[in-house]
């Protein structure tokens, strides 16, 4: 079981908790992107670089992806094609993906996209604070909690 983090848009304080917690559970970690992050060594963390072309960092993802592996990305296309294959999905602000909802927020998405290319809507500027990582830790720990719970054989360091 890994994490596999789609790095390129992810924020760095999310990235921090990322590595904690591979720290702390001794998950590995895989931070897939098209350009060099800083910061992303360590035992338990990898970073792959991959070629700079459209959706390289994606496919690789999805090459990587098992089930029973976790993927952080704020890409709902991603995400879709993750939950298709049975990976746990959350993005940066805590929001889980799943069979039961990818679907609607893809339409949802693709919806919002529209109006921004025929200029009925103005990009959205999101700010990422205290509240959104902290929605992401929470619900980033909950996860690796169940999945420590269902695979005993990954425990916790000390």
């Amino acid at each position: 079981m890994k994490i596999l983090v789609d790095a390129d848009s992810c924020p760095r304080a999310t990235r921090e908790v990322v590595l904690r917690a591979t720290q702390r559970t001794r998950i590995d970690a895989i931070f897939v992107a098209n350009r060099p992050i800083p910061g992303l060594s360590g035992d338990t963390a990898v970073m792959e670089l991959c070629p700079f072309r459209e959706g390289a960092a994606d496919d690789r993802i999805v090459e990587l992806a098992r089930p029973g592996d976790v993927a952080v990305t704020r890409d709902i296309p991603l995400a879709c094609r993750l939950v298709e294959g049975s990976i746990r999905v959350i993005d940066d602000r805590g929001r889980v993906y799943t069979q039961e909802n990818i679907r609607e927020q893809r339409s949802r998405r693709d919806f919002m996209c529209g109006l921004a290319e025929n200029g009925l809507i103005e990009g959205r500027i999101r700010t990422y604070g205290r509240r959104e990582l902290k929605a992401f830790a929470d619900s980033f720990d909950r996860i690796l909690s169940q999945l420590i719970r269902e695979n005993p054989s990954l425990g916790m360091s000390g």
